[in-house]
C-alpha cells in the first residue's frame, strides 16, 4: 500500500496485493483473508531532525519527502517497518550487530568458498543499543526473520518456512537462550553454501570477477523491527 502524489489536499491510497497475496487470492476457496497490515517509513530521512531540529526537521520531512508507490514484490516493500511502543519517553531503538567467521576487517562482507572449510560459517547477530544502558523490554527480539537466496546459501539444520518465486528463502528462528548485559537477544546462524555449478558462476558471478558470487542475507527482529543486511562473497575456489 502506498500514497499517490496529488496536487490537492486529498489523500489517495494505492493498495495492491503482493505476489504471495495474489497467489492466495487465486485459490478462490474462501481462505484469503486480510487480518493485519504493517506501515513503513522507507522514504523518511531522519537526519533532517538532527540537522534542523524537531520542529523544522519534521516540517521538511512532511513537505519534501518523495513517497514510494505500492510494491507488489514483498522483498522490496516495507524494508523499514514502523513499530508500536507504549513507552512515551523512548528516544532510541536497538540495532543488530554482526560477528562471524570470515568477516572482513571493515565488517562489510563475509567471505565463503564453494567447497572446503570456507563453505560453512558461524554467524552471530546481537541486539545492541547506543546511548542507553538497557534495551526497552518491548523491543527485545524474541525471534528473527532471516531471508537469503536459496540457490546459493542455506541454514544448516533448518528448513525454510517459505521460498518465493524469486528463490528467496525465509526462515523464522527463535532467539538463543540468555541475554546481553543490555537485555538484548542473540541468534546464531549456521550458514552453509549449497552446491554451485561453474555455469552458475558464469551467470551470477560479479561483472568484474566471474569466480565470485555476491549475495545478501537480511535479518529482521520481530519485536524491534531492526534490520541487518550483510553480503556474502562466495569464491569458486578456496
Amino acid at each position: 500500500m502506498g500514497y499517490l502524489d496529488h496536487s490537492t489536499n486529498n489523500i489517495i491510497v494505492d493498495a495492491v496485493l503482493t505476489d504471495i497475496g495474489r497467489e492466495f487470492l487465486a485459490r478462490n476457496d474462501g481462505s484469503f483473508s486480510i487480518v493485519k497490515f504493517a506501515m513503513g517509513d522507507d522514504e523518511v530521512d531522519y537526519t533532517m531532525i538532527q540537522k534542523f531540529g524537531r520542529t523544522v526537521g519534521k516540517e521538511k520531512i512532511e513537505k519534501n519527502t518523495p513517497v514510494f508507490e505500492a510494491q507488489t514484490n514483498a522483498n522490496l516493500a516495507l524494508k523499514y517497518r514502523a513499530i508500536s511502543v507504549s513507552n512515551p519517553n523512548l528516544v532510541r531503538i536497538p540495532q543488530v550487530s554482526l560477528t562471524s567467521d570470515g568477516l572482513d576487517s571493515t565488517g562489510s562482507f563475509i567471505s565463503m568458498t564453494r567447497t572446503g572449510s570456507g563453505a560453512s560459517r558461524s554467524v552471530t547477530l546481537t541486539q545492541t543499543i547506543t546511548g542507553e544502558s538497557l534495551i526497552d523490554p518491548e523491543l527485545r527480539d524474541q525471534a528473527y526473520i532471516i531471508k537469503m537466496a536459496n540457490q546459493f546459501v542455506s541454514l544448516s539444520g533448518f528448513t525454510p518456512d517459505t521460498i518465493d518465486k524469486d528463490g528467496v528463502a525465509t526462515y523464522i528462528l527463535l532467539r538463543a537462550p540468555g541475554e546481553t548485559s543490555a537485555g538484548g537477544s542473540t541468534i546464531a546462524l549456521p550458514l552453509a553454501i549449497r552446491s554451485i555449478t561453474d555455469t552458475q558462476f558464469t551467470v551470477y558471478g560479479n561483472s568484474t570477477d566471474k569466480n565470485i558470487i555476491t549475495t545478501v542475507v537480511t535479518a529482521t527482529g520481530l519485536q524491534s523491527g531492526a534490520t541487518k543486511e550483510f553480503e556474502i562473497q562466495i569464491k569458486a575456489v578456496g
